[in-house]
C-alpha cells in the first residue's frame, strides 16, 4: 500500500508555508484552489471565514485576485492578502 501522507499528499510532498495577511499558513500541496487556501487559513485561525476575498501579491507588488475555483501554484515565497468582502481598502 502506498503512503500518501497527511491530507492526501503524495509521497515525498511536504507542507508549504505561505504568508497570508502577515501570518504563516501551512498548506498541504503546491497546487491549491483559492477556496482551499482560504479553508486552510480559517482552520489555522488566520481569517474568520472563507467569505474573504483572496489576492496573491506578486514579486513586483501587484495584487492579483484569486477566485475560489482558480488553482494557483504556491511556494514558500507566496504571499496573499485576504480581506472582508465589504472592506474597501
Amino acid at each position: 500500500m502506498t503512503d500518501h501522507g497527511e491530507e492526501g499528499r503524495g509521497p515525498g510532498q511536504r507542507p508549504i508555508e505561505v504568508n497570508i495577511n502577515g501570518k504563516t499558513v501551512i498548506l498541504s500541496d503546491h497546487r491549491m484552489t483559492g477556496l482551499e487556501i482560504k479553508e486552510a487559513a480559517v482552520a489555522q485561525g488566520v481569517i474568520p471565514d472563507v467569505g474573504f476575498q483572496l489576492s496573491e501579491e506578486r514579486p513586483n507588488g501587484e495584487l492579483v485576485h484569486v477566485r475560489d475555483d482558480e488553482t494557483v501554484t504556491v511556494t514558500r515565497h507566496s504571499q496573499f492578502l485576504a480581506v472582508a468582502p465589504d472592506d474597501n481598502s
